[in-house]
C-alpha cells in the first residue's frame, strides 16, 4: 500500500471492528508504511487502545457501534472529513450459539444487526465517499457459512449469506468507479470467537486469513477463500441433497 493517496495526504486505513482478531491480522500482514494512519473503530476505547499496542504502531481510536445504524452516515462523514480512507476493512462480527438465539430472540437480532445490517449501512456510506473520490478499497469478511446455512447455525449463516449477497451486488455497482471490493470467505477460524467449539474441516487461523487477504490485495482478485481448497468444498456443499444435509451435525 502506498504512502500517499490521490489527494497527497498520507494513506488512511479504517478497521470497523477494531478489536477483531482477523481484522488486526490483516493489518499486520499488510506491512503498512509508518506514515499510514490506522483507525480502529469500535465500542470499547480501552480494548481498542490495547489492540493498537499489539499492532506496535500509533493508531487513532474512533467510537463506532455496528448496531447503531442510524449513526453510520454521520460517522462516515466525520471520518471522511479528515480524508477518505484508502482501505476500509469490515470485520465487525459476533457468533452466538443457535440454541441461545432461539431462547432469546433479541440475541438473534443482535447477531443479524452486527453481522449484516450494520455492515450494509456503514459500507454504503463509506462506499459513496470513495466513489466520489474515484478510488479506494473495501474488504468484506464473509464466511463459508454463507454458502449454505445449516441447522446448527441458521441465524449466523443467514446473516453471513445476506452480507455475502450484498457484497457481491455492491461490488458490481462499484465496478468502473475506481473503488474495489474484496470479498473474503474464511472457513472455521480458530480464535477467540470460536473458543470452545470443535473445529470444522479445513479450519484456519486469523494469521492465515490476514496473509491471504494481503496477498489478494496485491493482485486483482475479487473473492478469496481461506484456505483455498474451501472453494471446492463449497461447491460440494451446494450439491448435497437436502434430506442428507439435514442429518449433518457440523
Amino acid at each position: 500500500m502506498s504512502n500517499t493517496n490521490a489527494s497527497g495526504r498520507g494513506s488512511r486505513v479504517l478497521l470497523l471492528g477494531g478489536t477483531s482478531e482477523i481484522g488486526l491480522a490483516i493489518l499486520s500482514a499488510l506491512d503498512l508504511a509508518a506514515a499510514t494512519e490506522v483507525i480502529l473503530a469500535g465500542r470499547d476505547p480501552q480494548r481498542l487502545e490495547a489492540a493498537g499496542k499489539a499492532l506496535n504502531r500509533p493508531v487513532t481510536v474512533a467510537r463506532y457501534d455496528a448496531m447503531d445504524t442510524g449513526s453510520h452516515q454521520a460517522f462516515a462523514d466525520q471520518v471522511c472529513a479528515a480524508g477518505v480512507p484508502d482501505l476500509v476493512i469490515a470485520a465487525t462480527g459476533i457468533l452466538i450459539p443457535q440454541e441461545q438465539a432461539e431462547r432469546d430472540v433479541r440475541r438473534a437480532a443482535a447477531m443479524i444487526e452486527t453481522n449484516f445490517t450494520g455492515h450494509v449501512t456503514a459500507l454504503l456510506a463509506f462506499g459513496e465517499h470513495m466513489r466520489r473520490r474515484g478510488s479506494g478499497t473495501i474488504v468484506v469478511l464473509s464466511s463459508v457459512a454463507a454458502v449454505r446455512p445449516r441447522k446448527f447455525n441458521a441465524v449466523y449463516g443467514a446473516a453471513k449469506a445476506g452480507l455475502d449477497a450484498f457484497a457481491r451486488g455492491f461490488a458490481d455497482e462499484l465496478h468502473g468507479t475506481g473503488v474495489r471490493l474484496l470479498l473474503v470467505r474464511p472457513g472455521f477460524v480458530i480464535g477467540r470467537m470460536t473458543e470452545g467449539i470443535t473445529a470444522a474441516p479445513l479450519a484456519t487461523t486469523p494469521e492465515a486469513v490476514g496473509t491471504a487477504v494481503a496477498a489478494a490485495l496485491r493482485g486483482k482478485k475479487s473473492t478469496v477463500w481461506v484456505p483455498a481448497p474451501l472453494a471446492g468444498l463449497a461447491t460440494v456443499m451446494r450439491l448435497v441433497p437436502r434430506p442428507l444435509w439435514r442429518k449433518l451435525e457440523r
